[in-house]
């Protein structure tokens, strides 16, 4: 691996030299201000520092001057006292783990004679259950009882619906009328739990979200949408520094179709970003793929969210989520009290049913749903109507 420390005056110049010198799958480490230059500590001025690292095989120019080489034993020590202090930590605690553990020793001989005894009772008792099951088994075969889950269950499980969420939505078709097909019963409340509602007018979008749901190219969909389709004056701000490919993506998007651009680190930056865009119509900001579990990380965008005063924040989520994720996602990001859902990849999955979940965990509205990667066609508004018939297999993409 390839590591190499940058002093720039802004976060584009260090792109810039990151992805000629060493490629675009460079990754940043590390990024700080610091201040250089002056005389005996005055006049010193603020410039960034920032350490990017490329693996060896990708990396394409060949640094190997002196200077550059110092500069990578330095930051790859840096990394490993940090490592090493991290080992130190761990090996601490699992040195008290092994104290108690002694303490304990003399407890092992009592709980194995009493676990025996247990063994032998427990046997005696699952052998007294399975006789009995046995019996109810040949009590079922006589008279003809059918024992199992409904044929709606069924059907609303092989959509890849929650457990939860199907028995909320059996419950509520037993409130309709019985003249009404199961069918018609399901579509009926289907529909009341899915909520759509085209995305507001406002001055700022924020897009947040967990990293790979596709918000880069949610964001550059939404740019191309109001700025070609639309008309409107349209701005770009990313806060999603960490991953080189993705700013340069959203640069490419923003110069075809000319529309401002700014990548910023600190909500200061955020504030004067903004400031500079004032004379657009909509200003779209892209945000770095945070876990819903890193709470600190949480707070840090929520901070930038706040500086932007914008009620127009849209969760991301993807159509192929698994169900028990889709849950730890929706509490994780509600600090930064999103207010719309957009859903993304329905052309990567045969199922839907992950949209009635995502739906009933959040009890937010559907601003828009992406169905491919063309940018900007394969982004629309669907009604609850229209999601439901795409759920239960009725209409396609």
């Amino acid at each position: 691996m390839v590591i190499k420390r940058y002093i720039v005056k802004s976060m584009n110049e260090a792109l810039t030299r990151i992805r000629y010198e060493l490629g675009k799958d460079a990754v940043i480490i590390s990024q700080r201000r610091v201040r250089k230059g002056g005389f005996l500590g005055f006049f010193s001025k603020r410039v960034l520092e920032v350490t990017a690292a490329v693996d060896n095989k990708k990396s394409s120019r060949d640094i190997s001057s002196g200077e550059n080489v110092e500069e990578s034993i330095q930051a790859i020590k840096k990394i490993m006292n940090t490592k090493i202090k991290e080992n130190e930590k761990q090996i601490k605690e699992s040195n008290i783990q092994l104290n108690n553990q002694q303490r304990k020793r003399t407890e092992v001989i009592f709980d194995e004679n009493y676990k025996s005894m247990l063994e032998k009772n427990n046997e005696q008792l699952m052998n007294e259950v399975k006789e009995m099951r046995n019996m109810l088994d040949e009590m079922v075969k006589g008279s003809n009882i059918t024992i199992g889950k409904s044929k709606v269950q069924l059907y609303l499980e092989k959509m890849d619906i929650e457990d939860s969420v199907v028995k909320c939505i059996m419950n509520e078709m037993k409130m309709i009328s019985d003249d009404t097909t199961d069918k018609e019963k399901i579509k009926k409340v289907m529909e009341h739990i899915i909520l759509t509602k085209p995305m507001e007018e406002s001055d700022v979008v924020v897009l947040v979200g967990p990293t790979g749901v596709g918000k880069t190219t949610t964001i550059a969909k939404l740019a191309g949408k109001m700025a070609l389709l639309e008309g409107k004056k349209v701005g770009l701000i990313t806060i999603d520094t960490y991953r080189i490919g993705a700013v340069e993506q959203l640069k490419t998007y923003a110069d075809i179709m000319n529309i401002p651009f700014k990548v910023v680190l600190t909500i200061k930056e955020m504030e004067a970003a903004v400031e500079s865009m004032s004379n657009c119509d909509v200003i779209l900001v892209d945000t770095t793929g945070r876990s819903s579990k890193n709470t600190m990380q949480i707070s840090e965008l929520r901070a930038f969210i706040e500086k932007v005063n914008t009620d127009n924040v849209n969760l991301v989520m993807s159509c192929t989520t698994k169900n028990r994720d889709i849950g730890v996602i929706l509490e994780g990001y509600k600090p930064l009290n999103y207010s719309n859902i957009i859903i993304t990849k329905l052309d990567e999955t045969s199922t839907y049913g992950s949209i009635l979940n995502i739906c009933e965990g959040s009890k937010k509205p559907i601003s828009f749903v992406t169905t491919g990667q063309n940018v900007p066609d394969d982004i629309k508004f669907m009604t609850s109507k229209e999601i439901t018939n795409l759920v239960l297999g009725e209409d396609s993409i």
